[in-house]
């Protein structure tokens, strides 16, 4: 029987901001197991000095783990899967997500964001969460609905890459940002190590397309994951599922490169599970897909495209 397993956010199970193929793994896993997962965001300039609670696994990971870029988002893992090898594909089903603290936080920072030219100074703002209501109340006064999800999941990239900062998504995923893998889809990630090294992080609450101040409602998360390792499946770059939709990723430092790059993996996908040419499935993109941007503020930028089941396959989906 699949075992569940609990991975808390702490100095022995974190790393800060970078992915490497050689960090080595917290947790060992089957396929099928359940993980878990508790994230935290932020270090520590960006902790409210009063009137909300700290988790104490902050102050230990501020204390005792370094980031070797100097920032960028706390990750726990890496997860190992027994059997998983370059080549595979690691599918993780979001199955729950709550929320791990009762604030969240949203900076400015200069030379940052999609409107660097025009705000230069720093300012951050904590905005209280309500984990019953999934709500969050802005220091205006406007309540919004909560949606959260993890901005970076992701296998290790190939040892040859090195060490890379955990900013730019890759193809290994990373810092995706795609507001649209919350709770109930199913993440499909390349292989690219031994065990293939699952790490997650950087919580939002609460995040339009683009991101485009840099942040969203960054706040710590509490996943539960069950993960599922497919042999032979290899992939180009993450591809995701929800319940309604298929969607397909595109990451490159040039937007349009990026729209190009999600709608060629969606064309792909749609030819490969229906006998739909390719011409059949680009028009059906053309008639009722969604090409989406997901975030423009992380050097490598990304879209996403998605597309109704119901509409590739007929009445009823998949």
């Amino acid at each position: 029987m699949p075992d569940t397993h609990r991975l808390d956010a702490s100095a022995a199970n974190c790393h800060w901001g970078c992915f490497a193929a050689d960090i080595p793994p917290v947790l060992e896993i089957q396929s099928g197991d359940t993980v878990q997962l508790q994230a935290i965001s932020g270090g520590p300039q960006v902790l409210p000095a009063e009137g909300f609670s700290v988790p104490p696994a902050y102050a230990d990971v501020h204390a005792s783990v370094t980031p070797p870029f100097g920032g960028g988002h706390i990750l726990t893992g890496p997860i190992r899967v027994a059997g998983a090898m370059p080549g595979d594909a690691l599918e993780v089903r979001v199955k729950k997500i709550e929320l791990g603290t009762d604030w969240g936080w949203n900076y400015i920072r200069p030379l940052s964001g999609a409107l660097y030219e025009d705000f230069h100074e720093y300012r951050l703002i904590h905005i209280a969460l309500d984990g019953e209501r999934m709500t969050g109340r802005l220091p205006w006064g406007v309540e919004l609905p909560l949606a959260p999800f993890f901005g970076v999941m992701g296998t290790a990239p190939p040892p040859e890459w090195g060490m890379l900062r955990s900013t730019e998504p890759r193809a290994f995923g990373g810092n995706l940002d795609c507001k649209e893998l919350g709770e109930g889809a199913r993440i499909f990630f390349p292989v690219f190590v031994e065990g293939a090294n699952f790490s997650a992080g950087d919580g939002h609450a609460l995040q339009g397309d683009g991101e485009v101040n840099v942040t969203a409602i960054e706040a710590a998360l509490n996943g539960t994951f069950e993960i599922h390792l497919h042999k032979g499946m290899a992939l180009d770059l993450p591809f995701a599922e929800t319940e309604t939709h298929y969607i397909t990723l595109g990451l490159d430092p040039d937007l349009d490169q990026a729209t190009k790059q999600a709608l060629r993996e969606m064309i792909k996908l749609g030819t490969a599970r229906t006998n739909l040419s390719r011409e059949d499935v680009y028009a059906l993109l053309s008639i009722c897909g969604d090409l989406r941007i997901s975030q423009v503020v992380n050097g490598v930028k990304g879209a996403h495209v998605m597309l109704a089941k119901a509409h590739l396959h007929g009445e009823g989906g998949r």
